[in-house]
């Protein structure tokens, strides 16, 4: 089965024509206003809609509200609901009961014992991502550019429906796929060229790279 890949923090209609040329599975757009790739609502609208269905739509939170999440999903219609903040597995449940979308929980790692924080969300979520722990002092829970030690996960059940994240870019994806064999990538700051600032031939650069791995 072929990688899917999740391209993250989209604020742009030239950016996210260049994820959606280059063959992105899903395309992700942030609301979280202390990240450089947040969006407005109305910006949101227009990028969701510009879609047309070429892409599953994620929409990535930090801890928000109902009333913020259920504006978002009016106006963005997403498929996936990713969240990057504390919420607990109760919270992810009622989430997704709530909205019916399919529910992206993202897990910080940095060493083993970090694995077993991930066990009460995998009754709870579609999928688990794992992300890298931010550096110190940094005000965003992820797209950071870091990545965490992919052998981690080297004794995770396969079946497990996780996606890996964090530090991920054109030049160690190929490796990333081989050490932990995910079957979704989410990529943000590695098809960059500035903090928020999306790179159309990076982007097609991390794709081609990702599909060059044999399943």
């Amino acid at each position: 089965m072929t990688v899917a890949i999740k391209i993250c923090g989209i604020s742009t209609e030239d950016t996210l024509d260049a994820a959606l040329d280059a063959g992105a599975d899903v395309v992700g757009f942030v609301s979280f206003p202390k990240s450089p790739r947040h969006v407005e609502p109305d910006r949101l609208a227009a990028l969701a809609a510009k879609v047309g269905g070429r892409a599953r739509v994620a929409l990535l939170t930090v801890d928000a509200d109902d009333a913020l999440l259920t504006a978002l999903t009016a106006v963005a219609a997403p498929d996936i609901l990713q969240l990057h903040g504390s919420e607990t597995p109760e919270r992810v449940a009622e989430l997704k009961e709530r909205y019916g979308r399919e529910i992206w929980k993202a897990v910080a790692i940095s060493d083993a014992s970090d694995l077993a924080r991930a066990e009460p969300y995998w009754a709870a979520a579609d999928r688990v991502l794992f992300d890298a722990k931010p550096p110190k002092g940094s005000v965003l829970p992820g797209g950071n550019g870091v990545a965490f030690d992919w052998g981690l996960l080297a004794g995770l059940d396969p079946k497990r429906p996780f996606v890996l994240s964090g530090g991920l870019n054109p030049g160690n994806v190929a490796e990333a796929l081989r050490a932990t064999a995910a079957p979704v990538l989410d990529v943000s700051s590695g098809v960059e060229s500035a903090p928020g600032v999306k790179d159309p031939e990076r982007i097609a650069a991390f794709v081609m790279a990702a599909r060059a791995v044999p399943a």
